[in-house]
């Protein structure tokens, strides 16, 4: 009796190998030609707002923040004001966004913490933001980067996924590719190459598909699978 032959194993994608440090560089000299002045599209007007609004986009989309933020700063645009508000204040305006029952109780917290740790300012200190309700490494990244300047590098998931997918700074971990980053890349683009690869990731480098054909960067991309463009459709008869 002949055996069945075995299943054949499914295919592994090829690993991305990494970028060379000239490839990072045009990598982003490309991104920042197409976007030279790339910022966050969290609406916020102060470092107290900028931190609230980030620390509530986590599982959540900006816009979704921004519309839920568009009255909540209108009614407490401080700390002090915000601590007034209360839990059931602030969940009033944020329960359109996910886990808005934890982040309420988070933003209050905080707020009063700001209050009476602070003097009622943002600290320019990773160690102190990270000691804040709802504010971990990447909140506080983007705290540092956006409200004071600094060169960090805040690892989002599409962050993620473009350090390992371009080959710019594979990583098992965030932490890994947040590390990789800063390595990598030119300490004179480090502050905006945050924002250029989050934005990238978002709306070309998609998770699903990436929209490979019209990628400025795509030259330097060592991803070895590129998407082709969509086939265009017959015209209807």
């Amino acid at each position: 009796m002949l055996k069945s032959a075995a299943p054949a194993k499914p295919r592994q994608p090829r690993r991305t190998r990494p970028m060379t440090l000239a490839q990072v560089r045009s990598f982003l000299e490309a991104l920042a030609r197409a976007n030279p002045a790339p910022k966050s599209e969290l609406d916020y007007v102060d470092p107290y707002t900028l931190l609230v609004a980030v620390a509530l986009s986590a599982q959540a989309t900006d816009a979704s923040v921004n519309k839920a933020t568009a009255t909540l700063f209108k009614e407490a645009p401080t700390p002090a004001a915000m601590v007034a508000l209360g839990v059931d204040g602030v969940a009033r305006h944020i329960r359109t966004i996910g886990l808005w029952q934890g982040k309420a109780k988070n933003v209050v917290e905080l707020s009063r913490r700001l209050i009476a740790e602070h003097g009622g300012t943002v600290p320019r200190d990773r160690e102190k933001l990270e000691a804040l309700p709802g504010v971990g490494r990447k909140t506080a990244n983007v705290v540092l980067n956006v409200a004071f300047g600094e060169s960090t590098m805040a690892v989002d998931t599409h962050i993620f996924r473009l350090g390992n997918r371009t080959g710019i700074a594979p990583g098992a971990t965030v932490r890994a590719v947040e590390d990789a980053l800063v390595k990598r890349i030119p300490a004179d683009m480090l502050r905006d190459a945050h924002h250029l690869l989050i934005l990238h990731g978002r709306y070309v480098c998609k998770a699903r598909v990436p929209e490979c054909w019209r990628c400025v960067a795509a030259t330097w991309c060592n991803y070895p699978a590129k998407s082709p463009p969509p086939a265009s459709k017959p015209p209807k008869q």
